[in-house]
């Protein structure tokens, strides 16, 4: 519940820090963690392949980031602005640290807690971290009525049925595949925006 709670406040915070397209790539670096996580917690194959692919999204994120002991001083671009990449990009990794944890949890709990019971702890406890940091960062604020609460509450039903199927596919699946398969969100962001926003 609180890795996965986090995992999803880290990642809306990532949105707003940097760019979409550099929080939605490293993000998407999930998958990498969830294989190394697998293979050290639930004993699950590693192979060459996957060690690979983290040397890649190693290098990735390197070149997302653009350090300046690396790349200069001018390739970093402004102080604050820098600043306020790098932070986005800390927490899109934070997130893809613990989304690939969370998966390997709900893996590791399988069939021996029933699906659902593990969504109502994510469901509560996000919803009292969320509170929390609201208040602490003063940001409290009623959405305007209209097309902002709806879409609110589309994005809850949507993101409570992409977390049911999620927590029952890891009770039937190894965590790898499973994290490589969610990458899919990929393809339909493409093809809904396509459709949704021309």
């Amino acid at each position: 519940g609180v890795l996965g709670s986090t995992a999803m406040i880290l990642l809306y915070y990532a949105f707003q820090a940097t760019s979409l397209a550099d929080a939605t790539v490293i993000t998407f670096s999930s998958p990498v963690f969830t294989s190394i996580f697998a293979c050290i917690f639930l004993k699950e194959k590693y192979s060459p392949w996957d060690a690979l692919f983290t040397v890649f999204t190693v290098t990735g994120v390197i070149l997302i980031v653009r350090p300046p002991f690396l790349f200069g001083a001018s390739a970093a671009g402004g102080g604050e602005s820098y600043s306020l990449h790098l932070k986005g990009t800390i927490a899109a990794v934070a997130h893809a640290v613990f989304g690939a944890l969370t998966l390997v949890i709900l893996r590791k709990m399988g069939k021996s807690v029933d699906y659902f019971l593990s969504i109502w702890y994510y469901v509560i406890l996000g919803l009292l971290e969320s509170i929390i940091i609201l208040f602490i960062i003063g940001e409290w604020s009623l959405p305007y009525c209209g097309l902002d609460r709806l879409f609110l509450i589309l994005i809850g039903l949507f993101g409570l049925g992409g977390q049911v199927f999620l927590t029952k596919a890891l009770q039937i699946e190894k965590a790898g595949p499973v994290a490589i398969m969610k990458t899919m969100d990929v393809v339909f962001a493409f093809i809904f925006q396509i459709i949704f926003f021309n």
